[in-house]
């Protein structure tokens, strides 16, 4: 095979290589991301229920402040009862004591449901607590783990990249600039096999004579449909 050919096949079986560290990295961070997703989930639900304890002994503080507003009240006309001369007096203290009385039935039917409230809430909050300490555990272990592998991961970029700064070193700018302007529509296809005389990059049957240069691999042939660089794997050709 051509030496400036074989550099082209060395250098895009590299480029594949470090091209497929994303997705390697990437479906390494998904696990992570989604239980920090589910963390953050918990943490939102438990703010939540948090949230609605306060309001809850919030209404329950106001309800028990009015009653003691109305209890002054009913003592204020139970007071004023014992003042009065008129019937007319007497009926309008004991339609307002009434109305007081039936206030502090409703406040105290709140107080009752806003306990019951609060009682089943923290308790839920209890065990939401429990899965977020539990979450917040799974983040961290994966985090470490995740960390362990990233780094594997990145010492193996790193060998790879050396062995293509290495080649890089050894190839003819010319060629080089050629290979990176198929690169940049092909991406990792720029350099494809020949199977079955046809260009495995657009799969359309190349000619005979184009196919017997493959072959030959003295030059550096394309692809006549689609201008990718073209070769022929040595077990093929054997073949």
């Amino acid at each position: 095979m051509n030496i400036y050919l074989n550099q082209l096949v060395q250098l895009s079986k590299i480029d594949q290589e470090i091209d497929d560290f994303g997705p390697r990295i990437e479906k390494t961070e998904r696990a992570l991301k989604l239980a920090i997703e589910q963390r953050d989930a918990i943490q939102e639900k438990l703010d939540g229920l948090d949230q609605q304890v306060k309001d809850a002994r919030l209404k329950k503080s106001q309800h028990d402040l009015h009653l003691g507003e109305l209890s002054q009240k009913i003592k204020d006309i139970s007071k004023k009862s014992a003042l009065v001369k008129s019937e007319k007096e007497q009926k309008a203290l004991q339609l307002e004591e009434e109305i007081c009385k039936e206030q502090c039935d409703f406040s105290n039917e709140e107080i009752e449901r806003l306990d019951n409230l609060i009682e089943s809430k923290q308790a839920l909050y209890d065990e939401v607590l429990s899965e977020l300490e539990a979450a917040k555990e799974k983040v961290a272990q994966m985090s470490e783990e995740i960390a362990s592998q990233m780094e594997l991961i990145e010492k193996d970029r790193a060998a790879v990249y050396e062995r293509k700064q290495a080649l890089v070193a050894k190839m003819s700018q010319k060629i080089l600039t050629f290979y990176e302007k198929i690169r940049k529509w092909a991406k990792n296809s720029a350099v494809v096999p020949v199977k079955k005389q046809a260009c495995y990059g657009c799969f359309m049957r190349i000619n005979d004579k184009v196919y017997a240069s493959v072959i030959k691999s003295e030059d550096i042939v394309t692809c006549p449909h689609c201008g990718r660089i073209l070769y022929k794997e040595a077990q093929e050709i054997e073949a």
